[in-house]
């Protein structure tokens, strides 16, 4: 699997999508079987006005999901992007699952992140997990994939990989450690035992710079590539693509050692 971290710019995106498209032929010529792209990366992320995220958005079958998907079925992979999604009178920040030429699922980002609520309508479906040729994949939007009790749903849901297209803004925090987002991600995929796969953003986009955190967290909570960018310099991030050959069936073992069980050892009936 790959998460390819790529420098959106919604001023571009003519080269954001040419860039897109390099990194995912890469992914793809080393062996990756799904790639996960970042967040909005059909439109970048920095909107002005909500006019503008409108005018941005496309419908599911527009030119950005087409284009995706021809990738998919060239390329015979599993991609998983973000997109600026059009629906009637409204926009959302969403993310497809494309195999083979075709769309398996849309899902529409649940938790909105700082202004996002002036420019989007927040989603209203819980997780979904689809069947994939490279195992059951439950994608999510960045921050939904901070709320443990998302990562829990789908889990019990029987997925193996949380796919997480994202744009992390770089926030201040100690020089010395990793990005609290990241660390999230190590804590939930151990917790629940799954695969997490975070394709996150580079460049400076309208001012704005980010983390380039993307990892490929294993279900035992460790890092299997990444992250990127590690956060202790602050430097700008670069584009990258992070690879890791995985079993995903692995994230359906929830056993920890000869006497404990990551499911059943929970109390529902105390919480």
């Amino acid at each position: 699997m790959a998460a390819c971290q790529v420098a959106l710019d919604i001023d571009d995106p003519r080269g954001t999508q040419q860039r897109l498209g390099r990194a995912v032929r890469e992914a793809v010529r080393q062996g990756a079987e799904l790639v996960v792209l970042p967040e909005l990366a059909s439109s970048g992320y920095c909107f002005r006005t909500a006019a503008e995220a409108r005018a941005a958005a496309q419908p599911v079958d527009g030119r950005f999901v087409g284009w995706l998907t021809g990738l998919s079925a060239e390329l015979g992979c599993v991609l998983v992007s973000g997109f600026c999604e059009a629906s009637g009178d409204n926009a959302f920040n969403s993310a497809v699952v494309v195999q083979a030429g075709e769309v398996l699922t849309v899902y529409r980002k649940v938790h909105l992140w700082g202004s996002e609520p002036q420019f989007f309508t927040p989603g209203t479906k819980r997780p979904v997990v689809v069947d994939t040729v490279a195992g059951r994949v439950a994608p999510m939007i960045c921050y939904d994939q901070e709320f443990p009790e998302w990562i829990r749903i789908a889990a019990d849901l029987g997925a193996e990989l949380i796919t997480v297209p994202a744009n992390w803004p770089q926030l201040a925090h100690p020089s010395n450690e990793r990005p609290l987002e990241v660390i999230k991600a190590q804590a939930f995929a151990g917790a629940y035992r799954v695969f997490i796969v975070i394709a996150d953003r580079c460049g400076t986009e309208r001012g704005q710079s980010w983390i380039g955190g993307s990892v490929i967290v294993g279900p035992d909570g460790y890092p299997l590539a990444g992250p990127a960018s590690d956060g202790v310099e602050q430097a700008e991030a670069q584009a990258q693509v992070l690879l890791a050959d995985i079993d995903a069936h692995l994230a359906q073992d929830k056993v920890l050692g000869p006497h404990n069980h990551a499911r059943r050892d929970r109390r529902p009936d105390l919480y």
